[in-house]
């Protein structure tokens, strides 16, 4: 099934402005991701009626819900969940689903070529056990989760993931 064009210029557009904004300032504006989530929701509802209106906010639920754990775990800021929910708005489900779980993949990836690059590889890799380990206790007892204090942008990751999303729909 082909992405319309009406969904993959707009996703795209939204996803290139947040990746600017994110590499220049670290942050994704709420005018920018509030806007693209109820235009994509609009959109879909003026052309495919309820259920266009129905995968949208599916999709958003699927696509921002995916990345919520991390924005509470501190790993992510609330402006990657936004924009993951937005772009799933657009790309409705599955596309958004996929688009995030993508995006998870290479931001993983990013996030490895970073603390290489820093020399934190291995306080990440503790860092990671000890999430899993404060995971497995149950809610109520996890420590606050130790960083590295090395953050990198997430917006190029959820562009990887729509990039992807659209290539395997054409």
């Amino acid at each position: 099934m082909n992405t319309p064009l009406w969904v993959a210029i707009p996703v795209i557009t939204l996803v290139v402005l947040a990746t600017r904004a994110d590499v220049r300032s670290r942050t994704i504006p709420n005018r920018l991701t509030g806007p693209a989530l109820l235009l994509g929701v609009a959109v879909r509802f003026a052309l495919g009626g309820a259920p266009g209106a129905v995968d949208a906010l599916f999709g958003a639920l699927l696509a921002g819900g995916l990345l919520f754990p991390g924005w509470l775990a501190r790993f992510m800021g609330a402006g990657d969940v936004k924009l993951m929910a937005a772009v799933g708005a657009w790309l409705g489900h599955p596309g958004g689903l996929i688009a995030a779980v993508v995006a998870l993949i290479a931001g993983g990836v990013i996030a490895l070529v970073v603390a290489i690059r820093y020399g934190v590889l291995l306080q990440a890799l503790r860092n990671c056990a000890a999430l899993v380990t404060g995971l497995s206790r149950g809610p109520g007892r996890r420590p606050t989760p130790v960083t590295s204090g090395v953050r990198f942008p997430f917006a190029p990751a959820v562009l990887a993931g729509v990039v992807f999303v659209l290539l395997r729909q054409a």
